[in-house]
C-alpha cells in the first residue's frame, strides 16, 4: 500500500462517499488510487467550487465534506471556498497535492505554501512529511473538523509521500489531542442561572444562529420554546431553526432582517443568543443588545463569547446538550402579554412593497415558489439582492435554507446545491442566484450535465450587480460605477448549449403555470426571471 492508497482507505473508514475535485500532477496518485474504491469523484470546473460543493454535502449530512485539488494554482484557487466554510463553521476536509518534499521552499513549478496561505481560514492544517503519519493525520483532521466549533481542515501531501510505501496501515479508533478539548456539556451552575433569569423575565427572546443547525439542536430548541412559550428570532445562518410560519418565530434580525424581529430583540429584557457570533450583519450596534437587558450568550466556541458584546451570563457548550439540560429544569413563567405585543408588531410592521407590474416581483415570486416546493425541499440562496429577498420571503417548512453568510461569497449557490443534491438525491434542491452570481459559477452547468446532478436553477436577472448598485443608489446618489452587467450571455442559448431545459418568466402573469412546469419533475432546469433593474431590497 502506498500513501495514496492509505488516503483512500482513511476516507472509506470515515464513510466518505463523494470527493469533489480537480486533478493535476501533484494530486494524481490520489486520483489514481480512488479508482479502486467505491468513492464517487466529481470533476468540478474551478477549484473554489469543489469546496462549495463539499460544503453542500456537509450541511446536508452533518459530516465533513471532502474536496481534493492539485498544488500551486489548484490550491490557491480553493482558498475562497475554504474561507467561506470557515466563516460559517462548515466542516470540510481539503486535500491538496504538493511538490516533492525535497523541493519544498525551492520555488519550483506549481509550488505554493498553502498551509501558510490558509492559516487564518482553517481550524488546523497539516503538511504530511512521513507516509506513516497519514492514518493519524486523517483521523485527527476529521475529528477536528467536526467537533467543537466546526470548520475546514487542510491536509497538504507532497507527491513523493503519496507514492511512498506505508509500512503498517492502522486507522486509529480514538483521537486524544492534548491541546484540543472542546467543551460540549454546559456548566450546571450557569444553566441554573439562565433558568432563574427566565423565571424573572417578562420579555425574553431566543436569537438562534447557525450553530443551532450545526449542532442539530433544532428539535430541542423548538421543544423548549414551545413548552414555555418563548419567542424566537434568528440570524441569517439560523434560518430554518424554526419553520418560517411557526407562531413563535418572528423572522430574521439584522440590517436586512424584519423590522419587528429587530424591535423584539431590542425591547426584550432577556436575550438568549445561541450559536451566533453577534456579528455586524445581525447586530449592527452590539451595545444595544446589552442595554437594559440580561444577555445570555451560548456558544461552543469560548472565543466568541464576549468578543463583540459582554454577556451577563456566558455559557460555553454544544447547543443540543444545553437545550436538553434546559428541558430538565422546571420553572414557571407567563409571557403571553409579551407575545401579544410581538404579534401586533408583526401584523403592523411588515414592509409593504410596490413592485413594478412589468417585471417579476422577486418577493412574491419567492413566496410562491416556497409554497409550491416540496415540504422538505432544499433552497440554496446566493449572495446579493437575491439573498436578501430569499431570506425575507422564502418559507421554510421541513427543509433547509443554505447560503453563504459570514463571507458573503458570490457564486456559492450552484456548487453548494450540487453538493446538497449529491448528498440527498431524494430531496428537491433549488439554487437561486442573481445574474451576477450566476456568471461566477455557470461553468458548473457542465458538471451538472456530466454527472447528471438534477439541480434546479433560478436566475433573477436585472442586468446589474444589484446589491452594489443599491448601495451606490443610497450612498452616491445614483452615481453608478462598475455594476452594469451588459454583455451577459443569452441564457436561453446558454442552456441549449448545455442541453438544459430553459424557461423564462417576464412578469407575474403566468407565475403559477411556469413554476408548475419548473417543479414538475426532478431534473435539471434553468428558469430566468426578469427583475426590475431599479428594484430595492430596502
Amino acid at each position: 500500500m502506498i500513501g495514496a492508497d492509505a488516503i483512500i482507505k482513511c476516507l472509506e473508514e470515515e464513510g466518505v462517499s463523494t470527493v469533489f475535485g480537480y486533478p493535476g500532477v501533484a494530486i494524481c496518485p490520489f486520483f489514481n488510487s480512488i479508482l479502486d474504491s467505491d468513492i464517487k469523484t466529481v470533476l468540478i470546473r474551478t477549484e473554489q467550487n469543489a469546496a462549495h460543493a463539499a460544503s453542500g454535502v456537509a450541511r446536508m449530512t452533518g459530516r465533513p465534506g471532502v474536496c481534493a485539488v492539485t498544488s500551486g494554482p489548484g490550491a490557491t484557487n480553493v482558498i475562497t471556498g475554504i474561507a467561506t466554510a470557515f466563516a460559517d463553521s462548515i466542516p470540510l476536509i481539503c486535500i491538496t497535492g504538493q511538490v516533492n518534499s525535497e523541493l519544498l521552499g525551492s520555488d519550483v513549478f506549481q509550488e505554493a505554501d498553502i498551509t501558510g496561505a490558509v492559516e487564518s481560514f482553517v481550524k488546523y492544517s497539516y503538511l504530511v512529511k512521513n507516509v506513516n503519519d497519514i492514518p493519524r493525520v486523517f483521523r485527527e483532521a476529521f475529528y477536528i473538523a467536526n467537533t467543537g466549533r466546526k470548520g475546514p481542515v487542510l491536509i497538504d501531501i507532497p507527491i513523493d509521500i503519496q507514492n511512498a510505501t506505508i509500512k503498517n496501515f492502522h486507522y486509529p479508533e480514538e483521537v486524544n489531542l492534548r491541546t484540543y478539548k472542546p467543551t460540549v456539556k454546559g456548566h450546571a451552575v450557569q444553566i441554573k442561572k439562565v433558568i432563574r433569569e427566565l423565571e424573572k423575565a417578562k420579555r425574553p427572546i431566543i436569537c438562534a444562529g447557525g450553530g443551532v443547525l450545526l449542532s442539530e439542536a433544532e428539535e430541542e430548541l423548538r421543544a423548549f420554546a414551545e413548552e414555555h412559550r418563548i419567542p424566537v428570532v434568528s440570524t441569517m445562518m439560523g434560518i430554518g431553526v424554526m419553520p418560517t410560519e411557526h407562531p413563535l418565530y418572528y423572522g430574521m434580525v439584522g440590517n436586512n432582517g424584519k423590522a419587528y424581529a429587530n424591535r423584539a430583540m431590542n425591547e426584550s429584557d432577556l436575550l438568549i443568543m445561541v450559536g451566533a457570533r453577534v456579528a455586524d450583519r445581525a447586530v449592527s450596534q452590539p451595545d444595544l443588545i446589552t442595554r437594559n437587558k440580561v444577555l445570555v450568550h451560548i456558544d461552543v466556541d469560548p472565543a466568541e463569547i464576549g468578543k463583540n458584546a459582554g454577556p451577563s451570563i456566558p455559557l460555553v457548550g454544544d447547543a443540543k446538550h444545553i437545550f436538553q439540560d434546559f428541558q430538565k429544569e422546571e420553572f414557571s413563567c407567563d409571557y403571553e402579554e409579551w407575545l401579544t405585543t410581538l404579534n401586533e408588531y408583526r401584523s403592523t410592521m411588515e414592509k409593504k412593497r410596490t413592485p413594478n407590474p412589468d417585471f417579476v416581483d422577486p418577493a412574491a415570486f419567492i413566496t410562491r415558489l416556497s409554497e409550491k416546493m416540496q415540504e422538505d425541499g432544499i433552497y440554496v440562496a446566493d449572495v446579493g439582492q437575491n439573498q436578501i429577498w430569499s431570506c425575507g420571503y422564502h418559507i421554510v417548512k421541513k427543509g433547509k435554507f443554505l447560503t453563504s453568510g459570514g463571507m458573503g461569497t458570490m457564486g456559492y449557490s450552484i456548487p453548494a446545491a450540487m453538493g446538497a443534491k449529491t448528498a440527498a438525491m431524494n430531496k428537491q434542491v433549488i439554487a437561486v442566484c442573481g445574474d451576477g452570481s450566476f456568471q461566477m459559477s455557470m461553468m458548473e452547468l457542465a458538471t451538472i450535465r456530466q454527472h447528471r446532478i438534477p439541480v434546479k436553477i433560478i436566475v433573477l436577472k436585472n442586468n446589474y450587480l444589484g446589491m452594489v448598485r443599491e448601495y451606490q443608489h443610497y450612498t452616491y446618489k445614483d452615481h453608478y460605477s462598475v455594476v452594469d452587467l451588459s454583455g451577459s450571455p443569452d441564457l436561453e442559448k446558454l442552456s441549449a448549449a448545455y442541453d438544459i431545459p430553459y424557461l423564462r418568466l417576464n412578469n407575474m402573469e403566468h407565475v403559477d403555470e411556469v413554476l408548475d412546469t419548473f417543479l414538475a419533475e426532478d431534473n435539471t432546469m434553468l428558469l430566468e426571471c426578469l427583475i426590475d433593474p431599479m428594484d430595492l431590497v430596502k
